[in-house]
């Protein structure tokens, strides 16, 4: 006969042993077809509680109970699912934006809730999605100087590195430096496809802060 597993949930289950118990005493002996009075052959109570839990593959019902009790407080610790958006999350365990690419997902990642890059990721290609997110926020009509390009990047990234992110910009193009580096400009640039879902969610986040 193949075996079959049948789900069984016991709400409390000291209640569960006691009635257990009772039904093994009034449990027809074996042999003789008499009711069993013979309570010294039934569990006790506590006796029972420890072979229900030793089933379940626990040591003992003390463990059983000390290992519900720990699942119990993890639940409640645990962040419920959230309705909001993907702003509200966490920068690095927030939800999977359903518009996103795996990268720019894992881009968003390095963002807090108020759109600032909170470290340098350690992958190339999300160092650059992450760089076309500081882009966002210069205005293409007017010049800088070294010191303001400074100033935005320090009000949008909180790892104290402005000189490798200006340096990244430029490099990449996003930004223009001339005059010796004394002037700095944002560059028509066409982000990709891919890039917009990412840039639109850090406005917003920008923009709620």
């Amino acid at each position: 006969m193949p075996r079959e597993l049948i789900p069984l949930q016991v709400q409390d289950l000291s209640t569960f042993a006691k009635a257990l118990r009772a039904q093994l005493q009034a449990a027809p002996d074996a042999q003789s077809g008499e009711a069993s009075t013979a309570a010294a052959t039934v569990p006790s109570h506590l006796s029972l509680l420890n072979m229900l839990a030793r089933a379940a593959g626990h040591r003992s019902f003390q463990a059983l109970k000390a290992a519900a009790e720990t699942q119990a407080a993890a639940a409640q610790e645990a962040p419920a699912p959230s309705k909001l958006t993907p702003r509200h999350a966490p920068p690095a365990r927030g939800p999977r934006h359903p518009e996103m690419s795996e990268l720019a997902d894992r881009a968003l990642r390095q963002f807090d809730a108020q759109g600032r890059l909170v470290r340098w990721p350690s992958r190339h290609l999300v160092q650059r999605y992450a760089l076309w997110g500081l882009w966002i926020h210069f205005d293409n009509r007017r010049p800088y100087t070294e010191p303001e390009v400074n100033e935005i990047l320090n009000a949008h990234h909180s790892f104290k590195d402005h000189c490798t992110l200006r340096r990244e910009l430029v490099n990449m193009k996003l930004l223009g430096r001339s005059d010796g580096g004394r002037e700095y400009r944002k560059l028509a640039a066409r982000p990709d496809e891919d890039l917009l879902p990412l840039l639109k969610e850090l406005r917003a986040r920008t923009a709620a802060a």
